[in-house]
């Protein structure tokens, strides 16, 4: 089936950039392959637009900035391997324009193989290794006893070099927030950041509206994430397996084969009666439709931005990674945090960095008038869970 808007303006991009040829991208091979340095390519119309409204960048800082944040996401898997036992996170700075990798030892053998890589070297107190089991015990409390809803989220931030938890404001000294954190505070490693009421996470799916979106059992309304192999996937919270599916026009597409929520946030949805799959992220008319690469994951510090059937398209930072987010119905876990706004109706839509995909929207807090926070599901998780093949150009 072919949208009278987003995909004939997709396949103008294709035909537009002649030179880009369809590929498949399996989860092992975009962990692995080096990405084709952005700095190769014309930075999309009206990318730097949205960076800059939503980033204060002007076209030469995003330029340059997409640059320097595609050679760290290529840098960070070697800069963790030569770091070693010693090896406490890596980040992208802006300020810098360099990612950065925190060790336990800023000297020896270790540092110098770090700095070697090209990347920069922090002294931290703690190993990624000592903060990741802190936060996987938290994970742990909460799979078995629940977790307060007082505690909005968890994570490891590297760099804070801690485990950071986001409490409402007023409950960081109740007995039950106490006792869920002591584990990561006995440690030594807890850091404790007080969340305002307005700032309670919730998924963004919506009622039936207008707009552009995919509608399940014809009463909720969600966002396309990625192309796949025979469908595309979105977010679990969207429906459960078996659940049926429409287009924008109302046409059949097909039903979700696999979903996940709460635990993960993802689904895969194959589709058929005409519809096909296009390595494109919409960009709503406020960019060019973006073309989808690979999904190298974006350092903390880096920019990302979203695409959504409501609020369209905006962009912000990584915040954090391998987040756990304490919604109503349950916690999620390994969730990628980011200063980007979203809506109802957003979820499941994609996130971005350059040209590599990134993952899909779960939700937030917030709105794109005041400002938020959003979550995505990590989408080479999504692909190695139901064994999906990217579909890239």
């Amino acid at each position: 089936m072919r949208r009278t808007t987003g995909l004939r303006s997709a396949l103008a991009v294709l035909l537009t950039l002649g030179a880009a040829t369809l590929g498949l991208t399996s989860p092992a091979a975009a962990a692995d392959a080096a990405t084709e340095s952005s700095s190769a390519r014309a930075l999309s119309p009206g990318l730097a637009t949205a960076m800059q409204r939503d980033l204060g960048l002007t076209t030469s800082q995003a330029r340059a900035r997409l640059h320097q944040e595609a050679a760290a996401a290529e840098l960070a898997p070697r800069a963790e391997r030569a770091a070693s036992q010693d090896f406490g996170g890596t980040w992208y700075d802006p300020a810098r324009g360099t990612l950065v990798v925190g060790l336990t030892k800023s000297g020896g053998p270790a540092a110098d193989s770090v700095r070697d890589t090209g990347a920069s070297v922090v002294r931290v107190a703690h190993s990624a290794r000592a903060l990741d089991a802190a936060k996987s015990t938290l994970d742990n409390v909460a799979k078995t006893d629940g977790a307060p809803m007082a505690v909005r989220s968890w994570r490891v931030d590297p760099r804070t070099n801690s485990v950071v938890a986001d409490v409402r404001e007023g409950s960081e000294h109740s007995a039950a927030v106490r006792e869920f954190l002591a584990p990561a505070r006995k440690a030594g490693l807890l850091s404790v950041r007080r969340a305002g009421a307005g700032q309670t996470p919730r998924t963004f799916a919506a009622g039936t509206v207008g707009g552009d979106p995919y509608y399940i059992n014809g009463n909720t309304r969600c966002s396309i994430g990625f192309s796949v192999v025979g469908g595309f996937v979105s977010a679990g919270h969207c429906g459960t397996a078996g659940s049926s599916v429409v287009g924008w026009d109302g046409s059949a597409m097909g039903t979700f084969a696999g979903s996940s929520f709460p635990g993960n946030d993802y689904s895969y949805i194959p589709i058929g009666n005409g519809w096909w799959t296009t390595p494109v992220v919409l960009g709503w008319g406020t960019v060019s439709d973006v073309l989808v690469r690979g999904s190298a994951v974006a350092p903390v510090g880096s920019s990302i931005c979203r695409s959504g059937s409501t609020s369209h398209w905006h962009c912000g930072t990584v915040l954090a990674q391998n987040e756990t987010v304490n919604y109503s119905q349950g916690p999620v876990y390994e969730m990628t945090g980011t200063s980007v706004c979203a809506e109802p109706g957003d979820s499941g839509g994609s996130f971005i960095s350059g040209d590599q995909a990134q993952g899909v929207t779960s939700g937030g807090w917030g709105d794109c008038t005041s400002g938020g926070q959003t979550w995505f599901q990590p989408v080479n998780e999504i692909l190695n869970a139901y064994g999906l093949t990217l579909v890239t150009a």
